[in-house]
């Protein structure tokens, strides 16, 4: 079984939490899989300085739901085709995974999602600089810095992932770290 067949079976069997209590709102994240050279790759966006929120850091395609969306997979996936350019029809669903509370109050939902062969990525200039390509091997043998922070008026525990003078950290790197833990 390849990689790509294992994290669907893996996400398929999952049975996660559903969020019960009040959030400002909810949002969706296509966390980016991607093949090359027959190893998979996380495919994540540098956020420009222009954007409302998070302004230069590293994290999946994604945003807050809208009115229009069916449901937070179309969410997850407007959002990856306003930002990157990547068409629904190039993403192939592999899983939901669990839900996350952000430490401004949303409620987001990752979804795993392999990006076919020959895509091509047209960034939005306004709300992404660049693209980092990190193979998930990268995390696998690669232990995050975690420190306690206080954040909005409480501590949180935040993970760092240092890759090529970039720092993935925050919601995405506990995303990362969580998945690959469950896979």
């Amino acid at each position: 079984m390849d990689w790509k067949e294992r994290i669907r079976e893996k996400l398929s069997q999952a049975e996660f939490e559903v969020q019960s209590r009040q959030f400002r709102g909810r949002a969706a994240v296509l966390m980016s899989i991607f093949g090359r050279h027959g190893e998979p790759h996380f495919l994540l966006t540098q956020r420009t300085q222009q954007v409302a929120t998070h302004k230069g850091q590293i994290c999946f395609p994604g945003g807050l739901e809208e009115e229009a969306d069916r449901s937070l997979w179309e969410t997850a996936l407007r959002e990856t085709e306003e930002e990157i350019g990547v068409s629904p029809g190039e993403v192939e669903f592999l899983g939901r995974f669990k839900d996350y509370t952000s430490v401004t109050g949303y409620s987001v939902t990752p979804f795993a999602g392999y990006i076919r062969k020959g895509f091509t990525t047209v960034p939005n200039p306004r709300e992404v600089a660049s693209f980092l390509e990190v193979p998930i091997r990268f995390f696998h043998e690669t232990t995050p810095l975690v420190q306690r922070r206080w954040r909005h008026d409480r501590w949180i525990t935040v993970c760092f992932y240092h890759y090529e003078g970039q720092i993935i950290w925050g919601l995405t790197a506990r995303m990362i770290r969580d998945f690959l833990d469950y896979i």
